[in-house]
Protein backbone atom coordinates (compact mmCIF):
# COMPACT_ATOMS: atom_id res chain seq x y z
CA UNK A 1 0.00 0.00 0.00
CA UNK A 2 1.11 3.36 -0.63
CA UNK A 3 2.20 5.90 2.09
CA UNK A 4 -0.03 9.24 2.58
CA UNK A 5 2.16 12.70 2.35
CA UNK A 6 3.54 13.33 5.82
CA UNK A 7 0.22 14.28 7.80
CA UNK A 8 2.92 17.23 9.16
CA UNK A 9 2.30 18.82 5.63
CA UNK A 10 -1.70 19.24 6.80
CA UNK A 11 -0.68 21.76 9.43
CA UNK A 12 2.43 22.99 9.31
CA UNK A 13 2.85 26.96 8.50
CA UNK A 14 6.06 26.48 6.71
CA UNK A 15 4.86 23.83 4.61
CA UNK A 16 1.97 26.21 3.50
CA UNK A 17 4.35 28.97 2.92
CA UNK A 18 6.46 26.74 0.30
CA UNK A 19 2.59 25.45 -1.15
CA UNK A 20 2.00 29.33 -2.00
CA UNK A 21 5.39 29.74 -3.32
CA UNK A 22 5.69 26.97 -5.38
CA UNK A 23 2.10 25.58 -6.11
CA UNK A 24 -0.48 28.71 -6.38
CA UNK A 25 2.23 31.23 -7.94
CA UNK A 26 2.72 28.36 -11.06
CA UNK A 27 -1.15 27.45 -11.65
CA UNK A 28 -4.07 28.22 -13.44
CA UNK A 29 -6.70 29.05 -10.55
CA UNK A 30 -10.57 29.33 -11.08
CA UNK A 31 -11.40 33.19 -10.24
CA UNK A 32 -15.07 33.88 -11.89
CA UNK A 33 -16.94 33.40 -14.78
CA UNK A 34 -17.37 35.68 -17.72
CA UNK A 35 -20.41 37.16 -17.27
CA UNK A 36 -19.01 39.22 -14.31
CA UNK A 37 -16.51 41.09 -16.82
CA UNK A 38 -18.73 40.64 -20.04
CA UNK A 39 -19.03 44.67 -20.57
CA UNK A 40 -16.27 46.91 -21.29
CA UNK A 41 -15.43 49.19 -17.98
CA UNK A 42 -15.94 45.92 -15.43
CA UNK A 43 -13.79 43.82 -13.29
CA UNK A 44 -13.55 41.15 -10.57
CA UNK A 45 -11.72 40.55 -7.58
CA UNK A 46 -10.28 36.84 -6.77
CA UNK A 47 -7.60 35.15 -5.02
CA UNK A 48 -5.24 32.67 -6.56
CA UNK A 49 -3.84 30.94 -3.27
CA UNK A 50 -2.72 34.36 -1.43
CA UNK A 51 -1.93 36.14 -4.18
CA UNK A 52 -4.96 38.87 -4.80
CA UNK A 53 -6.01 38.86 -8.23
CA UNK A 54 -8.28 41.39 -10.21
CA UNK A 55 -9.84 41.17 -13.64
CA UNK A 56 -10.51 43.48 -16.29
CA UNK A 57 -12.47 44.28 -19.08
CA UNK A 58 -11.07 47.93 -19.97
CA UNK A 59 -12.51 50.09 -23.10
CA UNK A 60 -11.03 48.13 -25.76
CA UNK A 61 -13.05 44.61 -24.51
CA UNK A 62 -10.07 42.57 -23.88
CA UNK A 63 -9.76 40.60 -20.95
CA UNK A 64 -6.94 41.54 -18.59
CA UNK A 65 -5.76 40.21 -15.40
CA UNK A 66 -3.20 42.17 -12.59
CA UNK A 67 -2.28 41.67 -9.41
CA UNK A 68 -4.41 43.44 -7.36
CA UNK A 69 -2.00 45.23 -5.91
CA UNK A 70 -1.06 49.19 -6.08
CA UNK A 71 2.58 49.70 -7.02
CA UNK A 72 3.00 52.58 -4.35
CA UNK A 73 2.62 51.18 -0.92
CA UNK A 74 0.98 48.01 -1.54
CA UNK A 75 -2.56 48.47 -0.67
CA UNK A 76 -5.18 46.24 -2.08
CA UNK A 77 -6.55 47.58 -4.88
CA UNK A 78 -10.45 46.54 -5.17
CA UNK A 79 -12.62 44.02 -3.66
CA UNK A 80 -15.71 42.20 -4.88
CA UNK A 81 -16.52 42.56 -8.68
CA UNK A 82 -18.52 45.59 -10.55
CA UNK A 83 -18.43 48.49 -13.17
CA UNK A 84 -15.87 50.94 -12.82
CA UNK A 85 -13.78 53.08 -15.44
CA UNK A 86 -10.74 53.55 -13.15
CA UNK A 87 -9.24 51.88 -10.18
CA UNK A 88 -8.06 54.08 -7.00
CA UNK A 89 -6.56 53.46 -4.42
CA UNK A 90 -8.30 53.82 -1.03
CA UNK A 91 -5.00 54.56 0.76
CA UNK A 92 -2.93 57.61 -1.31
CA UNK A 93 -5.42 57.76 -4.39
CA UNK A 94 -3.11 56.05 -6.96
CA UNK A 95 -5.73 55.85 -9.77
CA UNK A 96 -5.49 53.32 -12.19
CA UNK A 97 -6.85 52.34 -15.84
CA UNK A 98 -8.68 49.09 -16.12
CA UNK A 99 -6.18 48.22 -18.64
CA UNK A 100 -3.54 49.01 -15.91
CA UNK A 101 -2.05 51.94 -16.68
CA UNK A 102 -1.33 54.52 -13.90
CA UNK A 103 -3.34 57.10 -14.60
CA UNK A 104 -2.71 59.61 -11.61
CA UNK A 105 -0.60 59.98 -8.39
CA UNK A 106 -1.34 62.92 -6.16
CA UNK A 107 1.11 64.78 -5.83
CA UNK A 108 3.54 63.06 -8.76
CA UNK A 109 4.65 66.30 -10.45
CA UNK A 110 6.17 67.38 -7.23
CA UNK A 111 8.41 64.39 -7.55
CA UNK A 112 11.54 64.99 -10.12
CA UNK A 113 12.06 61.86 -12.20
CA UNK A 114 8.74 60.23 -11.66
CA UNK A 115 7.53 58.25 -14.42
CA UNK A 116 4.01 56.61 -14.69
CA UNK A 117 4.44 54.14 -17.28
CA UNK A 118 7.09 52.04 -14.78
CA UNK A 119 4.75 51.79 -12.36
CA UNK A 120 1.79 50.24 -14.62
CA UNK A 121 -0.27 46.95 -12.54
CA UNK A 122 1.86 43.67 -12.70
CA UNK A 123 0.04 42.05 -15.79
CA UNK A 124 -0.45 37.84 -14.71
CA UNK A 125 -1.47 35.12 -17.31
CA UNK A 126 -5.48 35.09 -17.51
CA UNK A 127 -7.57 32.69 -20.04
CA UNK A 128 -11.24 31.25 -20.51
CA UNK A 129 -12.92 28.23 -20.93
CA UNK A 130 -16.37 28.71 -21.67
CA UNK A 131 -18.04 30.74 -19.34
CA UNK A 132 -15.09 29.95 -16.40
CA UNK A 133 -12.01 32.38 -16.09
CA UNK A 134 -8.90 31.35 -15.00
CA UNK A 135 -5.58 33.01 -13.87
CA UNK A 136 -2.23 32.04 -13.33
CA UNK A 137 0.28 34.67 -11.76
CA UNK A 138 3.21 32.95 -13.22
CA UNK A 139 3.00 34.68 -17.20
CA UNK A 140 5.58 32.06 -18.64
CA UNK A 141 3.31 29.09 -17.74
CA UNK A 142 1.91 26.87 -20.16
CA UNK A 143 -1.35 27.47 -21.61
CA UNK A 144 -4.42 27.16 -19.74
CA UNK A 145 -5.58 24.27 -22.38
CA UNK A 146 -2.72 22.42 -21.65
CA UNK A 147 -3.59 22.44 -18.28
CA UNK A 148 -7.38 21.55 -18.70
CA UNK A 149 -5.92 18.56 -21.22
CA UNK A 150 -9.38 15.81 -21.79
CA UNK A 151 -11.71 18.10 -19.44
CA UNK A 152 -13.36 20.11 -22.09
CA UNK A 153 -14.06 16.94 -24.33
CA UNK A 154 -15.36 14.82 -21.78
CA UNK A 155 -17.65 17.54 -20.58
CA UNK A 156 -18.55 18.25 -24.05
CA UNK A 157 -19.96 14.38 -23.99
CA UNK A 158 -23.17 15.54 -21.85
CA UNK A 159 -23.00 19.01 -21.47
CA UNK A 160 -23.12 22.21 -23.71
CA UNK A 161 -21.04 24.94 -21.66
CA UNK A 162 -22.00 27.63 -24.21
CA UNK A 163 -26.04 27.04 -23.06
CA UNK A 164 -25.31 27.28 -19.63
CA UNK A 165 -26.32 30.46 -17.53
CA UNK A 166 -24.43 31.81 -14.17
CA UNK A 167 -27.35 31.53 -11.72
CA UNK A 168 -25.68 32.33 -8.20
CA UNK A 169 -22.74 31.55 -6.02
CA UNK A 170 -22.24 29.82 -2.44
CA UNK A 171 -19.57 30.56 -0.03
CA UNK A 172 -18.02 28.51 2.79
CA UNK A 173 -14.97 28.10 5.02
CA UNK A 174 -13.88 24.71 6.40
CA UNK A 175 -11.57 23.59 9.51
CA UNK A 176 -9.11 21.69 7.93
CA UNK A 177 -6.18 21.93 5.38
CA UNK A 178 -6.82 22.74 1.74
CA UNK A 179 -5.53 19.33 0.80
CA UNK A 180 -7.54 17.48 3.16
CA UNK A 181 -10.74 18.89 1.32
CA UNK A 182 -8.92 18.23 -2.14
CA UNK A 183 -8.78 14.73 -1.26
CA UNK A 184 -12.21 14.17 -0.02
CA UNK A 185 -13.58 15.27 -3.58
CA UNK A 186 -10.72 13.40 -5.28
CA UNK A 187 -12.18 9.71 -4.01
CA UNK A 188 -15.83 7.81 -3.97
CA UNK A 189 -14.50 5.33 -1.54
CA UNK A 190 -16.09 7.08 1.53
CA UNK A 191 -19.84 7.29 -0.67
CA UNK A 192 -21.33 4.33 0.08
CA UNK A 193 -20.24 5.02 3.96
CA UNK A 194 -21.07 8.99 4.29
CA UNK A 195 -23.17 10.07 1.29
CA UNK A 196 -26.17 7.18 1.60
CA UNK A 197 -28.08 9.66 -0.63
CA UNK A 198 -25.81 10.51 -2.87
CA UNK A 199 -24.72 6.56 -3.42
CA UNK A 200 -28.86 5.56 -3.42
CA UNK A 201 -28.81 7.96 -7.13
CA UNK A 202 -25.48 7.34 -8.16
CA UNK A 203 -24.04 4.27 -8.53
CA UNK A 204 -20.60 4.18 -6.94
CA UNK A 205 -19.58 0.36 -6.88
CA UNK A 206 -16.17 -0.01 -8.17
CA UNK A 207 -17.52 -1.77 -11.15
CA UNK A 208 -19.38 0.85 -12.29
CA UNK A 209 -18.15 4.29 -11.05
CA UNK A 210 -15.01 5.40 -13.11
CA UNK A 211 -11.79 6.91 -12.05
CA UNK A 212 -9.40 8.40 -14.83
CA UNK A 213 -6.08 10.53 -14.43
CA UNK A 214 -4.35 12.66 -17.15
CA UNK A 215 -1.61 15.05 -16.91
CA UNK A 216 -2.89 17.74 -13.83
CA UNK A 217 -6.27 16.32 -14.69
CA UNK A 218 -8.64 13.97 -12.44
CA UNK A 219 -11.98 12.55 -13.39
CA UNK A 220 -15.13 10.68 -11.95
CA UNK A 221 -17.82 9.14 -14.13
CA UNK A 222 -20.95 8.06 -11.90
CA UNK A 223 -23.87 6.55 -13.81
CA UNK A 224 -27.12 6.58 -12.56
CA UNK A 225 -28.63 3.59 -10.51
CA UNK A 226 -30.65 1.66 -12.84
CA UNK A 227 -34.47 1.43 -12.03
CA UNK A 228 -34.00 4.16 -9.71
CA UNK A 229 -37.33 7.00 -9.67
CA UNK A 230 -36.06 10.48 -9.13
CA UNK A 231 -35.96 13.69 -10.14
CA UNK A 232 -32.56 13.29 -12.24
CA UNK A 233 -33.70 10.31 -13.89
CA UNK A 234 -34.83 10.42 -17.49
CA UNK A 235 -33.23 14.02 -18.45
CA UNK A 236 -30.97 15.24 -20.52
CA UNK A 237 -27.92 14.60 -18.47
CA UNK A 238 -27.40 10.67 -18.19
CA UNK A 239 -24.75 10.33 -15.82
CA UNK A 240 -22.74 12.32 -13.20
CA UNK A 241 -19.07 13.85 -14.14
CA UNK A 242 -16.69 14.97 -10.95
CA UNK A 243 -13.16 16.86 -12.59
CA UNK A 244 -10.54 18.00 -10.93
CA UNK A 245 -7.74 20.48 -12.41
CA UNK A 246 -4.44 20.42 -9.91
CA UNK A 247 -4.33 22.02 -7.39
CA UNK A 248 -7.34 22.95 -6.35
CA UNK A 249 -10.34 23.15 -8.95
CA UNK A 250 -13.54 20.91 -8.46
CA UNK A 251 -16.35 20.81 -11.10
CA UNK A 252 -19.49 19.03 -10.71
CA UNK A 253 -21.93 18.05 -13.13
CA UNK A 254 -25.13 15.55 -11.54
CA UNK A 255 -27.36 13.82 -13.72
CA UNK A 256 -30.92 15.40 -14.16
CA UNK A 257 -31.39 18.33 -15.79
CA UNK A 258 -28.04 20.66 -17.78
CA UNK A 259 -26.54 21.55 -14.26
CA UNK A 260 -22.66 22.37 -13.35
CA UNK A 261 -21.17 23.72 -10.20
CA UNK A 262 -17.90 24.51 -9.95
CA UNK A 263 -15.42 26.60 -7.88
CA UNK A 264 -11.19 26.45 -6.49
CA UNK A 265 -10.53 25.45 -2.58
CA UNK A 266 -8.24 27.97 -1.62
CA UNK A 267 -5.86 27.78 2.15
CA UNK A 268 -6.65 30.48 4.42
CA UNK A 269 -4.25 29.21 6.94
CA UNK A 270 -2.75 25.94 7.86
CA UNK A 271 -5.69 24.29 8.89
CA UNK A 272 -8.72 26.62 7.35
CA UNK A 273 -10.03 26.67 3.74
CA UNK A 274 -12.05 28.76 1.66
CA UNK A 275 -14.54 27.41 -0.79
CA UNK A 276 -17.14 28.72 -3.17
CA UNK A 277 -18.84 27.16 -5.81
CA UNK A 278 -20.54 28.62 -8.71
CA UNK A 279 -24.09 27.55 -10.21
CA UNK A 280 -24.70 27.03 -13.89
CA UNK A 281 -28.19 25.88 -15.26
CA UNK A 282 -29.55 25.73 -19.03
CA UNK A 283 -32.15 28.86 -19.24
CA UNK A 284 -35.30 26.90 -18.92
CA UNK A 285 -34.26 24.70 -16.04
CA UNK A 286 -37.00 25.43 -13.56
CA UNK A 287 -36.61 26.51 -10.20
CA UNK A 288 -38.29 24.13 -8.27
CA UNK A 289 -35.82 21.37 -10.34
CA UNK A 290 -32.97 23.58 -8.81
CA UNK A 291 -34.23 23.77 -5.27
CA UNK A 292 -34.44 19.58 -5.30
CA UNK A 293 -30.60 19.68 -6.90
CA UNK A 294 -29.19 22.50 -4.11
CA UNK A 295 -31.20 19.93 -1.64
CA UNK A 296 -29.44 17.02 -2.42
CA UNK A 297 -26.34 19.03 -3.43
CA UNK A 298 -26.29 20.75 0.33
CA UNK A 299 -26.39 17.64 2.29
CA UNK A 300 -23.38 15.91 0.52
CA UNK A 301 -21.81 18.74 1.42
CA UNK A 302 -22.65 18.94 5.10
CA UNK A 303 -21.80 15.68 5.49
CA UNK A 304 -18.69 16.54 3.67
CA UNK A 305 -17.79 18.92 6.00
CA UNK A 306 -17.90 16.37 8.85
CA UNK A 307 -15.82 14.26 7.30
CA UNK A 308 -12.81 17.21 6.50
CA UNK A 309 -13.12 18.48 9.88
CA UNK A 310 -12.89 15.29 11.36
CA UNK A 311 -9.58 14.30 9.22
CA UNK A 312 -7.93 17.38 10.26
CA UNK A 313 -8.49 16.71 14.39
CA UNK A 314 -7.37 13.51 13.56
CA UNK A 315 -3.91 14.52 11.95
CA UNK A 316 -2.71 17.23 13.46
CA UNK A 317 -2.22 15.03 16.63
CA UNK A 318 1.39 14.16 15.06
CA UNK A 319 0.93 11.25 16.83
CA UNK A 320 1.28 9.16 13.35
CA UNK A 321 3.77 10.54 10.32
CA UNK A 322 1.27 9.57 7.54
CA UNK A 323 -1.62 6.65 6.50
CA UNK A 324 -2.07 4.60 3.89
CA UNK A 325 -3.80 4.39 0.32
CA UNK A 326 -5.89 2.27 -1.06
CA UNK A 327 -3.98 1.91 -4.62
CA UNK A 328 -7.45 1.25 -6.95
CA UNK A 329 -10.01 3.18 -5.23
CA UNK A 330 -8.08 6.34 -4.41
CA UNK A 331 -6.08 6.55 -6.75
CA UNK A 332 -6.83 10.05 -7.91
CA UNK A 333 -5.73 10.99 -4.09
CA UNK A 334 -1.95 9.73 -4.85
CA UNK A 335 -2.40 11.36 -8.02
CA UNK A 336 -3.18 14.55 -6.17
CA UNK A 337 -0.45 13.69 -3.45
CA UNK A 338 2.13 13.40 -5.86
CA UNK A 339 2.00 16.50 -8.09
CA UNK A 340 2.11 18.15 -4.60
CA UNK A 341 5.47 16.30 -3.71
CA UNK A 342 6.67 16.94 -6.90
CA UNK A 343 5.74 20.49 -7.18
CA UNK A 344 7.53 21.03 -3.51
CA UNK A 345 10.57 19.04 -4.05
CA UNK A 346 11.77 21.41 -6.91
Amino acid sequence: MELTLPWSWYSDPEVLRLEQERIFRRAWQYVGHTGQVSEPGTFVAAMAGWTPILVTRARDGELRAFLNVCRHRGSMLAEGSGGRETLQCRYHAWTYELDGRLRAAPRSDREPGFDADDLSLVPLAVDTWGPFVFVNPDREAPPLADALGPLPAQVAQILDLDALEFRFRMEFELDANWKVACENFLECYHCAVAHPGFSAVVDVSPDSYRLETEGLTSSQFGPLRDGRESPFAGHEVPRGQFHFLWPNFGLNIFPGKPNLSCGPIVPRGPERTARFLDYFFAPDVDQAWVDELLEFDGQVGREDTVLVEGVQRGIRSGVLEAGRLMPQSEQLVAHFQRLCAGALAE
